[in-house]
């Protein structure tokens, strides 16, 4: 069995929500990348740079700003910066999900993704993020930590991401449930 089957991810959170949607009206919202920045805590926008948007190997370029006070104590990026991310999975109606890239361009265990499935003639829709192992920004930002600094900051990110997801999901429920 592969190491990060054995161990417990860095990261892995879950939240969900009903939508008065059907679920490929919320697939059609989630897996336009450029519309993040109308429910995402720092993704602001962005645009596809490569291959046939919303599709498997498509590589998406992220505009974010985060705020001094998330997660303050720690080094972490803060105003504006950008990621790449690559598509994984796009089934309409069902799953999307996407791979954080590192500098190089690979696709690291940093996936996000959304699932629907029908729900009382709506949508069901689960949002989730897991980190099977510390990525590039992970490491650089636990780098200088002690032991006991590298968990705090494992625990107090754990809960931002947590909350993310579920600020996400209330905007997402908004935006789609006002425009349908």
């Amino acid at each position: 069995m592969a190491e990060s089957q054995t161990r417990a991810p860095v990261f892995e959170a879950q939240a969900e929500i009903s939508i008065d949607a059907t679920p490929a009206e919320v697939y059609a919202a989630v897996s336009d990348l450029p519309r993040s920045g109308e429910w995402s805590s720092e993704c602001t926008g962005g645009e596809w740079i490569e291959g046939t948007p919303g599709t498997p190997g498509a590589v998406f370029r992220g505009h974010n700003v985060r705020g001094d006070d998330v997660v303050s104590w720690a080094p972490v990026v803060r105003g504006e910066w950008t990621t790449e991310a690559e598509v994984l999975t796009a089934v309409t109606g069902t799953e999307f999900s996407w791979g954080i890239r590192d500098s190089r361009g690979n696709t690291q265990p940093s996936v996000w993704s959304f699932g629907m499935s029908p729900e009382n003639g709506g949508c069901r829709l689960v949002h989730r993020f897991r980190m099977d192992t510390p990525t590039e920004g992970i490491r650089k930002i636990t780098a200088d930590m002690d032991a006991g600094e590298h968990r705090q900051f494992l625990t107090d990110w754990g809960t931002k991401v947590a909350v993310d997801l579920r600020d996400t999901l209330r905007r997402i429920k908004v935006v789609i449930e006002e425009t349908r």
